[in-house]
């Protein structure tokens, strides 16, 4: 062997590493930063639950979001394919993100409150990515902007968003140059069902000439279906982690989230189901 070592690999995850010394794996995900990102603010060990949850849904609103403007955009130059594959590969971090509840779905009123004060005003509410994803979906807002009016980056961001198309809106135009009669055009409001389009999918799911289509409109489906599935969770572990409090960024707690959890994403797909 002459002169050579062998260097034993280190182990301990970060801690007594070589200043400037990591491993490939360490330096492609960046895991000294991504570890060092997790300060409880007090000695309740379940807080540490809390942010590391906290987070792992924040990366995971930007990566159904990466695939959901992937499909946008497929669908927009009609490239059916190359949308299913983003809108499947989305609806698989959609059940990540629906499972994720698990972790804080059973946190005691008393450990929630030993350090929630501590966090202020901070709420899941003003989570910039996740209004991202809303606004995709077309439950557009326009008021919820001045939450950001300090951060020129995001607010530019989200404006962007809000004007332009959503998802559903490219798959009814992408349904429109198929040959349905539809007359599609976005908004920046919330999106309001119609019986235009409701008869667009109708004939999709009924007629043999438009039946290529139907693909979309399942995997639409499997994406609202999860929405709704995260809703409803967000619910479930509030009301029992909290009851009816307001919530800690001032909204009414339970009452807007179980009003959002009752309205249905893509509606077409869903009211047509009785006639089918």
């Amino acid at each position: 062997m002459g002169h050579d070592t062998v260097e034993t690999p280190n182990l301990s995850f970060g801690r007594g590493r070589t200043p400037g010394r990591s491993t490939p794996y360490a330096q492609y995900a960046r895991l000294d930063e991504l570890h060092s990102l997790q300060h409880p603010r007090s000695k309740e060990p379940a807080e540490l639950s809390f942010i590391v949850t906290t987070q792992v849904m924040e990366l995971l609103f930007d990566l159904i979001r990466h695939e959901w403007t992937i499909a946008r955009q497929a669908l927009r130059e009609d490239d059916l394919p190359t949308a299913l594959a983003a809108l499947r590969r989305g609806t698989h971090a959609q059940d990540v993100l629906v499972e994720s509840w698990d972790l804080l779905g059973t946190m005691t009123p008393q450990e929630f409150n030993s350090f929630r004060s501590l966090f202020g005003e901070a709420s899941g509410f003003q989570s910039a990515a996740f209004l991202h994803l809303e606004f995709l979906l077309g439950n557009k807002n326009a008021a919820l902007l001045t939450m950001y009016d300090g951060m020129p980056d995001t607010q530019d961001g989200l404006v962007e968003a809000l004007r332009s198309p959503g998802l559903y809106d490219e798959a009814l135009a992408l349904l429109a140059r198929r040959g349905l009669e539809l007359s599609p055009a976005h908004s920046e409001q919330r999106y309001r069902p119609s019986e235009e389009a409701a008869q667009a999918w109708r004939r999709v799911y009924t007629e043999p000439e438009f039946a290529a289509l139907q693909p979309l409109g399942e995997a639409l489906l499997d994406v609202a279906e999860r929405v709704t599935r995260w809703r409803q969770r967000h619910l479930s572990a509030v009301k029992r982690t909290m009851g009816g409090k307001p919530g800690s960024g001032g909204s009414s707690g339970l009452t807007w989230l179980r009003k959002s959890a009752e309205q249905d994403v893509f509606p077409e797909l869903w009211t047509i189901r009785n006639e089918l």
